[in-house]
């Protein structure tokens, strides 16, 4: 099976770009050690600061999903509860 690649946009709260940003910084270091983790990369948009972007592509599905499930992503959704604006997740496949 190929790999999996998710792409995570995040809108903030234009209150609460700060808040958020630090969040999503602490989930790097811990998420790109995880089994199954090729990369994990967090975008910030250069004309609407409240716009983040996660870039992450996993060995397997099964492996992203046990991600979704740890702790620091629960840890990191009570941390953000109503500074978050806007949330879509695709999971994608690579054709080319």
């Amino acid at each position: 099976m190929a790999n999996l690649t998710i792409v995570a946009n995040i809108k903030a709260n234009t209150d609460k770009i700060d808040l958020v940003k630090a969040a999503l910084l602490k989930l790097i270091e811990i998420t790109r050690t995880e089994k199954g983790c090729i990369n994990y990369d967090l975008h910030q948009d250069n004309e609407n600061p409240a716009h983040f972007m996660f870039y992450e592509n996993w060995q397997t599905r099964e492996l992203w999903q046990a991600h979704m499930a740890n702790q620091h992503l629960a840890d990191y959704m009570a941390a953000t509860e109503g500074a978050v604006a806007e949330f879509t997740l695709n999971e994608m496949s690579l054709i080319s």
